[in-house]
């Protein structure tokens, strides 16, 4: 019978493997296109993900979700956005009757949509010329909650205003700005900007956002 390490490690292997066949594929030395998903959430870790970059473990299939519907063909291809000289990549989940759909798992049911989904979607919206969109937010137990977004070109212009910033801080190899957030409690790259290496002193993310223990 197999062990119950053996069995764990079987499995998380497993996952794991999945995990890179689904994930977005990224030229970490193609500074002239910028995926989507990279401007969407931290610039920080996107810029390390390119010229440092550390596996992060993929816990259960939940977080496979997207990668899954477009490798079982219910997905679109990918399309590019042309910003001057450089070229926003980006993939939607789906599109059906002309509306764009993202699918995204939560613990549970979100009282409002997360904001980089909300840049995500937006944009695709514009990458596919499309003006009304949908997010998706599926649960472990299956419950599903679902999100209407029309595009905005506000919204639109900072994903634009990111991709310029992320293309020139990997030209010039400098490491973009600090943006503290509750992803960070979960980012591979937490040490290297909460703990000081030449004190090894921590930082709380209530210290960074200058909190007081008080508020």
């Amino acid at each position: 019978m197999m062990g119950d390490t053996n069995f764990r490690e079987t499995i998380k292997s497993a996952i794991d493997s999945i995990g890179q066949e689904l994930k977005v594929e990224i030229d970490p030395d193609d500074f002239k296109t910028i995926n989507l998903v990279e401007v969407v959430r931290c610039l920080r870790r996107s810029y390390y993900d390119r010229i440092d970059s550390k596996e992060i473990e993929i816990k259960g299939f939940n977080e496979l979700l997207s990668g899954l519907l477009r490798k079982l063909g219910y997905g679109t291809e990918p399309k590019e956005f042309q910003i001057d000289d450089i070229k926003l990549k980006g993939q939607a989940d789906m599109i059906v009757d002309d509306v764009v759909i993202i699918f995204r798992p939560n613990q549970t049911i979100p009282e409002a949509p997360q904001a980089e989904d909300l840049l995500f979607l937006n944009a695709c919206l514009w990458i596919y010329d499309k003006f009304d969109g949908i997010i998706i937010y599926i649960t472990s137990d299956r419950k599903e909650y679902t999100f209407s977004l029309t595009r905005n070109k506000k919204m639109f212009e900072e994903v634009i205003r990111r991709v310029r910033v992320l293309s020139d801080l990997l030209n010039q190899k400098k490491v973009p700005i600090l943006e503290p957030s509750q992803n960070c409690l979960e980012c591979q790259y937490y040490q290297r900007c909460f703990i000081s290496k030449k004190n090894s002193k921590q930082k709380s993310l209530s210290e960074i956002l200058g909190l007081s223990k008080e508020n």
